[in-house]
């Protein structure tokens, strides 16, 4: 993916402009000296710091070692994988970049906002699909013709992928990435404007004979919540940092669906291992509570509050009357 690739005719015309001594090379090293203007292309903005993409690189440096280690053992067949390149670049020329005909999975990353790409060469998609089927990891690029059946074969194994990308993003942040869609045409996939910066992590991988890419687009704007991580600074720092806004909406949510045990005791009794072991069906056991004293409620094994029994559409239910106070139980 560089930025502009000389054609063989521009190649021929240099080197016999050289050869004839129509350009001189000290010539041309002194203008290069002498110019201190750098041409900037501003639909390419390099939004991220070396330092960041060193940590990018760090990130799936880890993300290529567990992969590997989970497509052996899934595949049972030599893997290997290793990172080729990291580049930012515009979205329209990672679309340019890859095949007409290949596999993109869509992946959302929550919580952060928005969606990555994973893009597999279909040669190493369908050596993965005739290993998964029983066969030799033999590739056959017949991309335009997948069935229905290996698209949800083929699906479903990227989505079993995810855990290690999840765990090499851990030191990080905590994701939740999510398989949300499967497309085999690039100019279907319009996600973001085509000059908004991507990085594209570019990863060489090989099952068996077969060898091909593994490139992973991710948008800038989806990195701007956790920039001020991707900085050598925060992987040595040792002191505690307060949390970032997403980090406390995540907490929140968290909490906010966390299932907890509700329940409410008619009373308690002491009793011997003698007397349970000769309890039989139909035996009475006599709480040390009566009908008209409050039930407690506990919620997560703690008492919280008093109340009385009841029916509600011919439903057992209790009526919350007053909390519960006494002891350290009271927070």
């Amino acid at each position: 993916m560089s930025d502009e690739v000389l054609s063989q005719s521009e190649i021929d015309a240099l080197l016999s402009a050289l050869s004839n001594d129509e350009m001189n090379t000290e010539q041309l090293k002194s203008e290069e000296k002498e110019r201190r203007v750098k041409v900037y292309d501003f639909k390419r903005a390099l939004r991220f710091s070396k330092d960041q993409i060193r940590s990018l690189n760090r990130i799936h440096k880890n993300f290529a070692r567990i992969l590997t280690t989970f497509l052996s053992a899934r595949l049972r067949t030599l893997v290997q994988i290793s990172i080729a390149s990291i580049d930012q670049i515009p979205y329209e020329v990672f679309i340019r970049s890859i095949p007409q005909m290949t596999v993109l999975n869509i992946i959302e990353m929550e919580p952060l906002e928005g969606r990555i790409i994973m893009e597999v060469n279909p040669n190493v998609a369908y050596a993965i699909l005739d290993r998964i089927l029983g066969g030799k990891g033999d590739s056959i690029n017949n991309i335009e013709n997948l069935t229905e059946i290996d698209t949800r074969l083929l699906s479903n194994f990227f989505s079993q992928t995810l855990d290690s990308f999840q765990q090499a993003w851990s030191g990080i942040i905590d994701i939740e990435p999510l398989l949300v869609d499967f497309e085999v045409n690039p100019q279907f996939l319009q996600m973001i404007s085509p000059n908004e910066t991507v990085v594209v992590v570019s990863l060489n991988i090989q099952i068996g004979e077969t060898t091909g890419m593994f490139n992973i687009c991710i948008p800038h704007m989806l990195l701007v919540p956790i920039i001020p991580k991707l900085s050598v600074h925060y992987w040595m720092q040792s002191t505690k940092k307060e949390p970032l806004p997403y980090e406390i909406k995540t907490l929140e949510k968290k909490i906010h669906s966390t299932q907890l045990p509700v329940i409410a005791e008619l009373g308690s009794v002491n009793t011997s291992i003698k007397e349970f072991l000769m309890l039989n069906v139909g035996d009475v056991i006599r709480l040390d509570q009566t009908i008209d004293q409050p039930l407690t409620i506990k919620v997560g094994g703690v008492p919280k509050f008093f109340a009385q029994p009841g029916k509600v559409k011919k439903k057992l239910a209790v009526q919350i009357l007053e909390d519960f106070k006494g002891g350290d139980n009271n927070e």
